[in-house]
């Protein structure tokens, strides 16, 4: 089938930002399971169900925001958003998908604020035996995914005993930059010169504008905290920064937030875990996490001020970035060089979550043999029974709460 007749077989849809954010405030509300999930549910919504694009498209659209650092699934919603209805269109797709988890996860912080002490801590020490366990999925399942040869898989346990060495977030640029150098030294590549392109909606000038934005940001935003020394600027500066350099998206955000805040101080260790396993019982991007840190911080506005900024910070590097590569990505992604350096950093990637796994997780989560059980019984019933992910959040947090107690 050519490309004309794939785009004259599509069901009409009214186009329009409005379209555009109802069907993504859908998926906003019932896309349980992480970035790979997300990805499936918008093939099966907007290629086979509304037929908005074709299947080579689509590949391409993932692929390309696989290369960019930030939330996958979140990256392919905007540009989606972009192909259907302009710039409005990805602001439509990104608040319809990212408004239902972010409303839930900054209820939860200032909650959590409010009548935090009045909990017995054993009512929390469940959900960070949850994060325990989802990231244990994610690093199994990214570890098949990303290291499928020696050299890849040896490249991220280098990575892993790195991070482990030198916990820091520059440390963590540091590790995903040599990867990239490193990485065409290792893999079969695809061959993509039979793929269809796809259509860009997006002028090279305006491509070219909006990197510049996110370049000026990223060099100005550290400069200008250092100067104004406003904890407002600090906390953008932090969370802008990390959109910009998490490679691989979801739980791969853990390490450099971790670094990021608690760190600083920002928020306790039991607070941070305790947040982020409640972000596996909502739907949509796990990002979401960083709206809240926003209410829960002792920096900055805090409350729902606090996590509407933190949300705006850490996702505008996304929007940038794929308003900056999308018009480029074509000839780019047929190069060689550039997909085995992509293949390079997702096996740094796979080392910076395992590191992650063991430290903050498990070294504060699991105390002994019951929470080693508690733990194996939830990557049982993620991996194997295929629970939805807020099915083993309730019940993994009771368990832990009763054991605890």
């Amino acid at each position: 089938m050519t490309s004309s007749s794939s785009t004259d077989d599509r069901v009409p849809d009214r186009k329009g930002a409005w379209c555009v954010f109802l069907a993504f405030l859908r998926l906003g509300l019932t896309s349980f399971g992480g970035p790979i999930a997300h990805l499936g549910y918008f093939r099966d919504d907007f290629v086979v169900r509304r037929r908005w694009l074709g299947e080579s498209e689509y590949a391409g659209l993932v692929a390309l925001c696989q290369f960019l650092p930030g939330p996958a699934s979140s990256q392919v919603g905007m540009a989606i958003g972009l192909q259907r209805a302009g710039l409005r269109g990805a602001l439509a797709a990104w608040c319809g998908f990212t408004l239902p988890s972010a409303i839930a996860m900054i209820g939860f912080a200032i909650g959590l604020s409010r009548w935090g002490a009045r909990m017995p801590a054993d009512a929390l020490h469940g959900m960070k035996l949850v994060a325990v366990a989802v990231v244990a999925q994610a690093v199994w399942g990214m570890a098949r995914a990303f290291c499928r040869d020696l050299g890849h898989a040896l490249l991220a346990f280098a990575a892993a005993a790195c991070v482990l060495s030198w916990p820091s977030a520059w440390v963590q640029v540091g590790v995903i930059a040599l990867a990239a150098f490193v990485g065409p030294a290792w893999g079969k590549l695809r061959d993509v010169s039979d793929d269809k392109g796809l259509e860009v909606p997006v002028s090279r000038n305006f491509a070219i504008v909006a990197l510049v934005l996110f370049f000026v940001l990223f060099a100005g935003l550290p400069l200008l905290a250092a100067a104004a020394g406003s904890d407002m600027v600090r906390v953008a500066d932090a969370f802008y920064r990390t959109g910009s350099l998490v490679f691989g998206g979801g739980h791969v955000v853990l390490p450099l937030l971790q670094a990021e805040t608690v760190a600083r101080d920002w928020i306790g260790a039991g607070d941070f875990l305790s947040g982020y396993g409640a972000a596996q019982a909502v739907p949509g991007p796990l990002f979401t996490f960083a709206g809240f840190l926003g209410a829960a911080m002792s920096v900055g506005p805090g409350g729902w001020l606090g996590g509407l900024a933190c949300l705006v910070a850490i996702f505008l590097p996304s929007l940038l970035l794929v308003l900056g590569v999308l018009p480029f990505w074509e000839s780019l992604r047929r190069r060689a060089k550039v997909r085995a350096a992509l293949a390079g950093v997702n096996a740094a990637v796979v080392g910076l979550l395992l590191a992650a796994l063991y430290d903050p997780l498990w070294t504060s989560a699991v105390r002994d043999w019951r929470d080693v059980a508690l733990v194996a019984v939830g990557i049982a019933a993620l991996m194997w029974a295929k629970l939805p992910p807020w099915v083993v959040v309730v019940a993994l947090g009771t368990a832990g709460y009763f054991v605890a107690a």
